[in-house]
C-alpha cells in the first residue's frame, strides 16, 4: 500500500471577490481550496491528500464523486492485485471516465482530426503456434482493413502539422469478427493508469478559462501536470522529438502501445507487442517547417495521403510482433504492464508477420472517416488482453464514448463499423435500429425452436472467444487494492535510454522543443520543476534547457526508484534508420519566363525515374513562355512554398532570377528549402536568387545533373547549425 511521506502543506487562497463555499446554493458542486499534504505511492505517483480536520473540516475541500462519496485515491484504479486486472466495481474510475467520455458533443474528445483509407492486410508469415487468430493462420490470406490516422489534442478543425502524438488505428474485418488495433505513432504513453486519462487530456486541451491554445501543448496547464507526473517523462521526450512532427502519415511507425496476449489453439498464452513499420521508411519535418506548413496547407497530411492513394502510390506498413513469456517478462528491469515502457528491439527482435497496404480512399468523409468507431475491446479468438491498467480502462472507455459521439448503442450497424462476417445476438431495439429481427425470441435460453419458431443463435465452447485464465503472474488476485506494482516507480530509466539513443542533432531538437514549449509557460515554478525532472534523464539535456530558458539549473528531483542504466537502442532514432529514397517524396521545380523547357523535362523525368513525384511551380499557374513553347505550372509560387515539397530544383535564366530577387515569396522559397535542410538543384542562371536567399554551397546544393536526384533523397542535418540556433 502507498506510504505517507512527511506532509508538505500547501494552500490555494480564495481569489478576491470569489464567493465563499458556505454560500454556494444547496445541492450544487462546491469549488473550494484545500490544504493538503503530499506523498508518493509505491509506483512513485504523487498523491495530494487533505486531512479531516483543520481548514478542511467543512467538507468543501474533499474530492468526491458526483454523488458526494469522498475519494481516497485519485491516482490508481481498483485492481485484483497490484498487477491484476481492473475491477468493474471501481465506481470512482467508471464515473470519472463515464463523465469524461461524454463531455463534448459530438466530435471525438481526442483524435478528433483524422484521415483514413481502406486497404488490405496480407499474412506473410503464419504463426499458428502463437495464435489461433485466422488472419495470421495462412500465408497469403488477405483481410480487409480500414485505417485512421489522427492528431490527439486539436479539434476537428485544427491543422495537420502541430507537435502532437498521431493516432494509428486499424480495423481488421476478419472472418471471425472485427479486430481493432488502436494505437499511436509512439510506443509508450504519458500515464500508467486509465484513471488519470481525463486529467491528462484536460491539462493538454485548451485551457478551461480562455479556450486556447488549440492543438498545442505549449501552455501552463499541460506542463504543470507533466511536472507533477514523472511517470510521463519518457513520453514527454518522445513528444518533444521529431516523432511528433512527421513528414507524412505514410512515413511514421505505429504501435499497439500495450502488452497484449496471443493464445493458440491449445490455450497457451504468449505476451505480444504490435509494431507497424512503414515501407517508405520514417521521416520527419523540422520544427520551423512544421509551423510554416500549418499556414501554407492546414490539410498537408490529409492531402498527402489522399493524393498518394489517388495516384496509385499505395502506402504500406509491415506488421511486426515482439512475443515473449512470463519468465522473460519477469527478468526485465521494468514491468511489461506499464504503458510508459517499451521493450527495445535490440533486447527482443521484431518478427514481421504481415503487410498492410492502403489502396482506396473513402467515398464519403463523414460516413467513413468520421463515423468509424474503434474499440480496443474488439478482439478475435487468439488475441487477448494483459492486465495493463491503462488498457483495462480503455476497454470500458472506448465503447462507452460511442454512445455520446454516434448517439446510439447501434453504432456497430453503421456500414464502416459493421463486421464483414455473419453476426447475430439478442440485442434489440434502441435508437437508430436499422435491422428488422424476426420472431419473438429475444432471450436465451429459450425452447421456441421446439414449436417450429425462430429460436436465435447460441454460444459455442468450441469456436467462441474464451478469455485466458491465468491471473497469478506476480500477482495476488485475492487482494483488492488501489496501488501500482513496484517497478512502475521507475520513471526515468527508459527516458534516459531514449534520449541517449538519438543522434546529436536529434538530441538538439528535443532540447530545443522543450525550451520552446516551456518558454510559453508563465509559471516559473513549473518550468523549474520540469527541468528538475529532466536532471534525472540527462544532465546535459537539463543544462541545455535551463540555459535556453535563462534560468538557474535546479536541484535534481527525487526519483521514486533508482535509475537503471540501459543500453542505447539505435532503433529508436529516425536519423539512424532513415531511407535515402525519393519514393513517396515530392520535388518542386521552380521555373519562370524564358526557362529551358528541355531542362524542366529532364529534371522531371529523372525525379520520376527515381520513384518521386515532380511538381512544377511558377509565379503564375497559367501558360508561362519558355525558350521553346510554353508550360502551365502545377502550383503558383506564393501559394506553394517550398515547405510543401521535399527538395527544389531552380530552372531559371539569370534575368528571371534577378527579377525573382524582388519577390519575397521567391526568396523565401529558396531560403526555407535551405533552412529546412533540403536539397537544392540549380542551373547557372539561378545564382542571383541563391545569393539573395543566403544559400551557402554544401553537399546538398548541386547542379541539375544526376547529383541532384541523389541529393534530393536526403535531408542534410550537418547544415542545421549554420541556419538556426539550437539548444
Amino acid at each position: 500500500m502507498a506510504k505517507k511521506s512527511a506532509p508538505h502543506k500547501t494552500s490555494n487562497k480564495r481569489a478576491s471577490g470569489e464567493p465563499a463555499a458556505a454560500h454556494a446554493p444547496e445541492a450544487q458542486p462546491v469549488y473550494g481550496s484545500a490544504e493538503f499534504s503530499t506523498r508518493r505511492g509505491e509506483g512513485g505517483e504523487l498523491h495530494q491528500d487533505v486531512d479531516q480536520s483543520g481548514s478542511n473540516d467543512s467538507g468543501a475541500s474533499h474530492l468526491t464523486t458526483n454523488h458526494g462519496m469522498r475519494i481516497s485515491d485519485n491516482q490508481n484504479s481498483l485492481k485484483s492485485g497490484d498487477r491484476g486486472p481492473t475491477l468493474l466495481e471501481d465506481f470512482v474510475l467508471r464515473e470519472k471516465i463515464f463523465h469524461f467520455d461524454h463531455e463534448r458533443v459530438p466530435e471525438r474528445i481526442v483524435h478528433a482530426r483524422g484521415s483514413a483509407a481502406h486497404g488490405v492486410f496480407e499474412c506473410t508469415k503464419p504463426i499458428p503456434g502463437l495464435t489461433r487468430a485466422s488472419l495470421l493462420s495462412e500465408k497469403g490470406k488477405k483481410t480487409p482493413v480500414f485505417t485512421r490516422f489522427s492528431t490527439v489534442a486539436g479539434g476537428a478543425g485544427s491543422v495537420d502539422t502541430p507537435r502532437d502524438v498521431r493516432g494509428f488505428s486499424v480495423k481488421f474485418y476478419t472472418d471471425e469478427g472485427n479486430w481493432d488495433l488502436v494505437g499511436n505513432n509512439i510506443p509508450v504513453f504519458f500515464i500508467q493508469d486509465a484513471i488519470k486519462f481525463p486529467d491528462l487530456i484536460h491539462s493538454v486541451k485548451m485551457e478551461a478559462d480562455r479556450g486556447y491554445p488549440q492543438a498545442a501543448s505549449a501552455h501552463d496547464t499541460f506542463w504543470d501536470f507533466m511536472s507533477l507526473m514523472p511517470e510521463a517523462t519518457h513520453m514527454v521526450l518522445w513528444a518533444m522529438s521529431d516523432r511528433a512532427i512527421p513528414r507524412s502519415l505514410r512515413m511514421m511507425e505505429g504501435f499497439g502501445i500495450h502488452t497484449f496476449r496471443f493464445v493458440n489453439a491449445q490455450g497457451k498464452g504468449t505476451f505480444v507487442k504490435f509494431h507497424w513499420k512503414p515501407v517508405l521508411g520514417m521521416q520527419s519535418t523540422v520544427w520551423d517547417e512544421a509551423v510554416k506548413l500549418a499556414g501554407a496547407d492546414p490539410d498537408y497530411h490529409r492531402r498527402d495521403l489522399f493524393e498518394a492513394i489517388d495516384g496509385g502510390d499505395f502506402p504500406a506498413w509491415d506488421l511486426g510482433v515482439q512475443t515473449f513469456d512470463e519468465d522473460f517478462a519477469a527478468s526485465l528491469p521494468y514491468d511489461i504492464l506499464d504503458s510508459t515502457k517499451l521493450i527495445p528491439e535490440e533486447v527482443l527482435p521484431i518478427e514481421i508477420v504481415g503487410r498492410m497496404t492502403l489502396d482506396r480512399n473513402p467515398d464519403n468523409f463523414f460516413a467513413e472517416t468520421e463515423q468509424v468507431a474503434f474499440c480496443p475491446q474488439n478482439v478475435v479468438p487468439g488475441v487477448d488482453f494483459s492486465n495493463d491498467p491503462l488498457l483495462q480502462g480503455r476497454l470500458f472507455s472506448y465503447l462507452d464514448t460511442q454512445k455520446s459521439r454516434l448517439g446510439t448503442a447501434n453504432f456497430h450497424q453503421i456500414p464502416i463499423n459493421a463486421p464483414k462476417c455473419p453476426y447475430a445476438n439478442f440485442q434489440r431495439d434502441g435508437l437508430m435500429q436499422t435491422k428488422v429481427p424476426k420472431g419473438r425470441a429475444n432471450y436465451e435460453p429459450n425452447s421456441l425452436g421446439e414449436a417450429g419458431e425462430i429460436n436465435g443463435p447460441r454460444a459455442s465452447m468450441d469456436t467462441g472467444f474464451v478469455t485466458f485464465e491465468e491471473n497469478g503472474e506476480r500477482n495476488d488476485p485475492t487482494a483488492k487494492v488501489r496501488a501500482r506494482p513496484e517497478l512502475f516507480a521507475d520513471h526515468y530509466s527508459q527516458a534516459r535510454m531514449f534520449y541517449r539513443s538519438q543522434t546529436e542533432i536529434e538530441q538538439a531538437h528535443i532540447a530545443s522543443a522543450i525550451v520552446f514549449e516551456l518558454s510559453k509557460v508563465t509559471l516559473a515554478h513549473v518550468r523549474a520543476a520540469m527541468v528538475a525532472n529532466l536532471c534525472n534523464v540527462d544532465g546535459d539535456l537539463a543544462r541545455r534547457v535551463a540555459a535556453g530558458l535563462a534560468i538557474d539549473l535546479p536541484a535534481k528531483a527525487k526519483a521514486a526508484r533508482k535509475i537503471v542504466e540501459m543500453e542505447a537502442s539505435p532503433a529508436l532514432s529516425i536519423v539512424k534508420n532513415k531511407k535515402d529514397t525519393l519514393e513517396g517524396r515530392k520535388v518542386g521545380i521552380l521555373f519562370a519566363e524564358g526557362s529551358r523547357a528541355s531542362d524542366i523535362k529532364a529534371v522531371k523525368a529523372a525525379v520520376e525515374k527515381a520513384g518521386g513525384k515532380a511538381m512544377t511551380i511558377a509565379p503564375k499557374v497559367g501558360g508561362i513562355k519558355l525558350d521553346n513553347g510554353s508550360m502551365a505550372a502545377d502550383g503558383q509560387l506564393a501559394g506553394t512554398p517550398s515547405c510543401t515539397v521535399d527538395a527544389i530544383a531552380l530552372v531559371l535564366t539569370e534575368a528571371a532570377a534577378k527579377q525573382l530577387c524582388m519577390d519575397g515569396a521567391a526568396v523565401q522559397f529558396v531560403m526555407d528549402a535551405f533552412g529546412h535542410l533540403k536539397a537544392i538543384g540549380h542551373d547557372a542562371g539561378a545564382k542571383p536568387l541563391l545569393d539573395k536567399a543566403g544559400v551557402a554551397l554544401d553537399e546538398g546544393v548541386t547542379d541539375l545533373s544526376g547529383k541532384f536526384v541523389k541529393a534530393a533523397a536526403k535531408r542534410f542535418y550537418d547544415r542545421e547549425p549554420t541556419v538556426r540556433m539550437l539548444a
